[in-house]
């Protein structure tokens, strides 16, 4: 006994459609996604005078806040550079061989991620700011420059 499977003509239309949809929803989205940050009102405080004081360009990328909207985050570059800030204190921090640098007067835990660039967490803050870093950054901090003015600017520290 053989039996025929027949797809109705009415399923092999959704599929199309459906996958369509979901491609079109993908290309008007253009900005990058990511989690905004929960911080005290006291932090977030801190956070929206830094939103503030951001600069527009960073080694040369246009600002391209990332989505959802929120004074807690910025990017440029369409999300070769991230920063929100609020972020929980990194665990890493805790860590005494973990590896720091200072860009301009700020200092900074760096964090080295599996297949992605760096990432940087400020300390002794009131409000940990983090920066994430294309690969095309992977050895290289100078974007950490153009946010030392406003970060001591706004962002009292904790010592």
């Amino acid at each position: 006994m053989t039996h025929t499977r027949r797809r109705s003509r009415r399923s092999a239309l959704l599929v199309p459609s459906a996958a369509l949809a979901v491609l079109a929803a993908a290309g008007c989205a253009g900005q990058p996604s990511v989690t905004v940050p929960t911080p005290s009102s006291e932090t977030a405080a801190y956070c929206g005078d830094l939103h503030k004081a951001l600069p527009k360009t960073v080694v040369g990328l246009e600002r391209s806040d990332p989505g959802p909207d929120s004074v807690l985050t910025a990017g440029w570059g369409d999300g070769a550079i991230v920063l929100r800030c609020g972020v929980p204190r990194p665990v890493k921090m805790d860590d005494a061989q973990s590896k720091g640098v200072d860009a301009d007067g700020v200092n900074w835990l760096l964090e080295q991620r599996d297949d992605a660039g760096p990432r940087f967490t400020t300390t002794y803050r009131k409000a940990y700011v983090e920066v994430t870093l294309g690969v095309e950054y992977a050895h290289d901090i100078t974007p950490l420059s153009a946010f030392a003015v406003p970060v001591e600017e706004t962002v009292p520290e904790s010592l």
